[in-house]
């Protein structure tokens, strides 16, 4: 699913630059799930950013779903993201001035073509699937911090992605909500396939992962001492049901 190859990145400075990623190296199987670790600063977000193709690489490959980003444009990446990649944010970005069901359906309606004219349909499937399918409705102001991150995990999923990446997802929320959306994502991960990348400071989340990968001082480095799962199937698909 994913093949990273001597990815750096650099951002220019008065004085200069500062070097964010050196020579990273990594592959990622369809259907994993993987989490990124690392203190603070240390580029965990701009790798996300890097993998979704929001953020240019300053040298080194990046390939998801058999495209290499670094050969695509800007269309050329939204379209790869409109197709294959759903990302999911810390601070959920919803818009307010639509309801849970609009919000997860305007991918798709962006998107145009057939799947616009079912858009309403597949956003009410994807709150089903995440618990929601009586808040269709309400709009974000009137969720909960646990309802707006489930509104923002079905609409990256709507467009049923090979893909999901996911940035800091608990980081906002309290334990209880977050052990929720934890055991919200693996049970989406082993329904469909989708495969899964997530920033995270949390520790219980990443041990729950097939790989922990820890970026220090720029370089990503695979944790020895965390032992997979035994249900990654890495054959297994990554359609949505229909």
């Amino acid at each position: 699913m994913i093949q990273i190859s001597h990815l750096t990145l650099s951002y220019p400075l008065a004085s200069g630059s500062v070097q964010v990623l050196r020579e990273v190296d990594a592959h990622i199987a369809a259907g994993e799930r993987v989490a990124i670790a690392g203190p603070s600063g240390s580029g965990k977000t701009s790798l996300l950013l890097l993998l979704a193709g929001l953020e240019r690489p300053s040298s080194g490959t990046i390939t998801v779903a058999g495209t290499d980003l670094t050969t695509l444009n800007a269309d050329g990446l939204a379209d790869l993201r409109r197709t294959h990649v759903g990302i999911v944010f810390q601070s959920f970005h919803l818009l307010p001035s639509l309801s849970a069901l609009d919000n997860v359906a305007l991918p798709l309606q962006l998107a145009g073509g057939p799947e616009a004219r079912h858009a309403r349909d597949r956003a009410r499937e994807g709150l089903a699937r995440v618990g929601l399918a009586a808040r269709a409705h309400h709009f974000p102001s009137q969720l909960s911090g646990g309802e707006q991150q489930r509104v923002a995990i079905a609409r990256a999923l709507v467009h049923r992605p090979a893909l999901l990446l996911a940035d800091e997802p608990t980081g906002n929320l309290d334990d209880h909500t977050a052990e929720s959306i934890r055991t919200l994502l693996f049970d989406l991960n082993r329904e469909t396939g989708t495969t899964l990348v997530l920033v995270t400071h949390d520790m219980d989340f990443a041990a729950r992962c097939d790989r922990v990968l820890r970026l220090h001082e720029g370089k990503l480095q695979e944790d020895t001492t965390h032992h997979a799962h035994t249900d990654f199937h890495p054959e297994s698909t990554h359609a949505l049901p229909a």
